[in-house]
């Protein structure tokens, strides 16, 4: 059976960044607790971050550890301990949850994060990185473990290009969350709140983390030779001598060329011979972007052309909005999309034509950039399933052999793939954590219909059941005093979706918290489950 007791984090952005960010802080880790070795499914229901690699893996960050499927059927999760090492190989990783993924070649790269308590208060921290150099051999799967990325307080300066330049060093773990990864065949990069840009060179590994300097927030760029006096690498808020355009969300990597997404507009790098970087920084309202808060990007080939997709947020610049926008000419110009703007993005991926936009109002599509088609809510019609929220935060379309054509689709409430991505009635498969056959309950229990499943502006429980005769189940729910509060039948034959309940009585009015009886008739046999309604 599912728990929800101990599951407090599931992490997708630091809401703390700033006060009028549209971020959420915390997601409920829908789950099954699991102290064992490697499980089989998947440990929750938060799908964060999908990655494809090589012929058939699809790697999956969730909001209760790293999950892995290769058959197409079923998903495995690593097991994970709270004492691994850092430096140090182990089929363990860490006991939390995953904010990152970047697959290249058989090498697959992955960024923990966690909650704490500090002063009282509830703080999200980085928990550092694990390396699989070898991730196509399922017999043999070994973690390198690094460490959360941080400084000492000596850490005032740091040498670039020969020269030596100002920093302010970080020093915790609290706030310094690696967000996004990159591979390429020189470095890993890491795109980290508080962190800021860093990279970790390939070939010498126990060199560690290197900081990676950014164009300040009024500098359209930072050049290798150029005149850096006066410049200090910081990503404290401006009022306090800092930079947004050093605190970093997202990042991507391929050749030479090196695009991130800070707090403050997207800057593109292009690196020489020597790793020294060449940056140019684009921003709102200079450049046409919708907002200077770039939480993802994705790279699109098609006839022969390239664009530069990012989810450009509001942060704090009067005339900003939420959208998305995009560069034809690597940043000569730069194209906000009117179809979405205002539109509350987590994500962005492409593939050849088509562009994907993973939102708070569900999964976009477009094949020219112009006009965008919305996909509906996936339903598993074969299992009576699906998908209880509109919120997608990411998608991939798969054109690999062994799947022929797949979408894959992250939500708060599982993972879902289509074979078909070209329609809005596919057929969907959902897969969620594994539950327990022969139990009937209902989950999340207790339930606010406020903040739980939301769909279409409605929330829900589902009743988990065990019907093996029947194609209908009668569902009568009852409060406290053994008064009927509503009652309705569910066919499974007829692509009803999941049996669920929207916490509202007869008439269509939400009921009062406390207790509720929930009757399901199915089997020839009445099932009792008790659940709690807290608002």
């Amino acid at each position: 059976m599912r728990s929800r007791g101990s599951l407090a984090l599931a992490l997708i952005f630091f809401g703390a960044v700033y006060a009028q960010m549209p971020v959420p802080r915390d997601f409920m880790m829908r789950g099954t607790p699991n102290d064992n070795t490697t499980s089989a499914g998947l440990q929750s229901d938060v799908i964060i971050d999908i990655v494809t690699q090589g012929d058939s893996a699809v790697w999956l960050g969730t909001g209760r550890g790293l999950s892995v499927m290769r058959d197409s059927l079923s998903a495995t999760t690593f097991s994970t301990s709270s004492s691994v090492t850092s430096g140090q190989s182990s089929t363990d990783l860490p006991e939390a949850a995953i904010s990152g993924i970047a697959a290249s070649g058989d090498t697959v790269i992955v960024a923990f994060a966690s909650d704490t308590t500090a002063n009282g208060d509830e703080e999200t921290k980085g928990d550092g990185v694990a390396i699989n150099y070898s991730a196509d051999d399922t017999s043999n799967v070994s973690w390198l473990y690094l460490a959360q990325p941080k400084d000492s307080t000596a850490d005032t300066t740091l040498s670039w290009n020969g020269e030596t330049l100002s920093a302010f060093p970080i020093t915790l773990t609290i706030g310094n969350i690696i967000y996004d990864l990159a591979i390429t065949s020189d470095y890993f990069w890491a795109a980290s709140f508080y962190g800021g840009l860093r990279r970790l060179d390939r070939s010498n590994i126990s060199a560690g983390w290197e900081r990676v300097p950014l164009p300040e927030d009024s500098k359209s760029e930072f050049l290798c030779g150029g005149d850096n006096s006066g410049f200090e690498l910081n990503s404290q808020e401006p009022a306090q001598g800092g930079n947004r355009n050093h605190r970093v969300f997202s990042v991507m990597a391929y050749g030479d060329t090196v695009w991130v997404g800070t707090a403050k507009g997207i800057n593109r790098g292009i690196l020489d011979d020597s790793g020294c970087i060449d940056w140019t920084h684009f921003w709102y309202p200079n450049d046409g972007i919708s907002g200077n808060w770039v939480v993802g990007m994705a790279k699109q080939e098609f006839n022969g052309q390239r664009r530069i997709w990012a989810v450009t947020l509001r942060a704090d610049e009067e005339g900003e909005v939420n959208g998305i926008s995009y560069t034809p000419d690597d940043g000569q110009n730069w194209i906000s999309v009117d179809a979405l703007r205002s539109e509350r993005a987590y994500n962005v991926s492409a593939n050849d034509t088509l562009v994907y936009v993973s939102t708070q109002n569900g999964l976009w599509r477009s094949k020219d950039g112009v006009n965008f088609a919305l996909y509906q809510p996936a339903r598993d019609a074969e299992n009576s399933d699906e998908i209880l929220s509109n919120t997608v935060y990411t998608a991939v379309h798969d054109r690999r052999s062994y799947y022929g054509q797949a979408l894959w689709v992250g939500t708060p409430d599982g993972l879902a793939r289509t074979p078909d991505p070209n329609s809005n009635e596919s057929i969907w498969r959902i897969f969620r954590t594994e539950m327990t056959p022969q139990q009937v309950y209902a989950y999340p229990n207790p339930f606010s219909p406020y903040s739980d499943n939301i769909l279409d502006g409605d929330g829900y429980v589902r009743f988990h059941h065990a019907a093996r005769k029947s194609q209908l189940i009668q569902v009568a729910i009852y409060n406290f005093a053994m008064e009927k509060v509503t009652d309705y039948d569910h066919w499974l034959n007829k692509d009803e979706g999941a049996l669920k309940w929207d916490g509202k009585d007869s008439n269509g009015r939400p009921v009062a918290n406390g207790p509720y009886f929930c009757k399901l008739t199915y089997d020839d046999e009445d099932h009792w489950v008790k659940l709690i309604v807290l608002k």
